[in-house]
């Protein structure tokens, strides 16, 4: 009985493994909180919690078969991922299912948000085209690299969504810098889109125009536009140092957030948490993107470093733009708050990038082994 409880042990012990101690505990904590305020903020809507965790099991699922595939198949599949990443936001294009004025999805049998596809599909890409040319990384290898990441940033910028192209944008830069972008080339870059502001102001949506005025100055149009922000704010503030307490919301409850189970999470978080929850949020946070930064650095091959550095400054991403605009100081682009926003797509992406980290990690171990 006792040999074939160890043999029992034994078979199971290295599907568990896979998985990376310090970032896993990490991820539990905030997943944990996440829930919590989840319950609170979704208190007016039954099920919420329920259906979370059976994300929060699907995006498990699709983390430890992420932890286990090796870097090197990962970058067997960059290209054509890439590529049907791409035919499917073409097809969105082409004949798209639209949504509240927004051509974002499309159906295969499924509804699926092909956009989403494109937040791991690109780092990817680009960390598979520099490492297929290590140590001979030229201006022209850059340049080819801006045109693979402009294609699905303008095919997703025009759906539109601006919030997942400027993640997809950040993802695919995140890797283009790591690769070596000369300081001087992204100061030049920074000029050249500093002077591009009036044609891109042209370019944009009226929404979108909107939600930029909005960010100047909310109490233009406090029933309207401004209203999220407005609401936000007064919510963060209520907090005070300790917060209200768990279940004591007034903002939420009362419903002056919208949203606020997913993109507004943060701000029902911090009225009932106050300062002193915020700071342990940030605290895990800044744990989760210093473990993913040793994780890259530590990583044997450039494709893998380049590839884990992308993925956590993406969670990095994620956090600041939401944290931001929550807080009234980025415009409101529809951003979740990484494992603590309700919502599958997005939660399923991220564990995803979790689980290329712990591959990236287990690997380096057995590399070394």
């Amino acid at each position: 009985m006792l040999s074939d409880r160890r043999s029992f042990l034994q078979i199971v012990k290295p599907y568990f493994t896979v998985f990376d101690g310090p970032l896993a505990i990490i991820m539990f904590l905030i997943l944990c909180v996440g829930i919590v305020t989840l319950y609170s903020a979704g208190i007016d809507f039954p099920g919420r919690v329920e259906d979370q965790l059976r994300n929060i099991l699907v995006a498990f699922i699709v983390m430890w078969v992420a932890a286990i595939i090796p870097p090197q198949t990962l970058m067997r599949f960059a290209v054509p991922i890439y590529t049907i990443g791409i035919a499917l936001l073409v097809g969105v294009a082409a004949f798209g299912m639209i949504k509240k004025g927004a051509r974002r999805w499309l159906n295969v049998g499924v509804v699926i948000q092909p956009s989403e596809i494109m937040k791991i599909a690109m780092p990817l890409m680009l960390a598979w085209f520099f490492q297929k040319r290590e140590g001979m990384i030229r201006w022209r290898e850059f340049l080819v690299a801006g045109v693979l990441l402009l294609i699905p940033v303008g095919l997703i910028a025009k759906q539109p969504d601006l919030g997942t192209a400027l993640l997809v944008l950040a993802a695919g830069f995140y890797v283009i810098f790591l690769a070596g972008l000369s300081w001087k080339v992204l100061a030049g870059l920074v000029v050249v889109v500093g002077a591009s502001l009036p044609v891109g102001w042209s370019m944009m949506h009226d929404y979108q125009r909107a939600r930029i005025m909005t960010l100047i100055d909310p109490t233009t149009d406090p029933l309207g536009k401004g209203f999220h922000i407005i609401q936000s704010t007064i919510a963060i503030g209520s907090g005070g140092v300790a917060g209200k307490g768990w279940l004591h919301g007034t903002q939420a409850h009362l419903e002056f957030i919208p949203e606020r189970t997913t993109d507004f999470i943060f701000a029902v978080f911090s009225e009932e948490f106050g300062l002193i929850g915020n700071s342990v949020l940030l605290v895990l946070y800044l744990l989760l993107i210093g473990r993913g930064l040793i994780i890259a650095a530590n990583a044997p091959t450039f494709f893998s470093r380049l590839l884990a550095g992308a993925i956590t400054l993406i969670f990095f991403t994620y956090a600041f733009v939401n944290m931001g605009m929550v807080s009234g100081i980025l415009p409101v682009v529809g951003v979740p708050l990484p494992f603590l926003s309700y919502g599958g797509t997005a939660l399923v992406t991220l564990g995803l990038g979790a689980g290329i980290l712990m591959s990236v990690q287990r690997h380096r171990k057995l590399v070394q082994t």
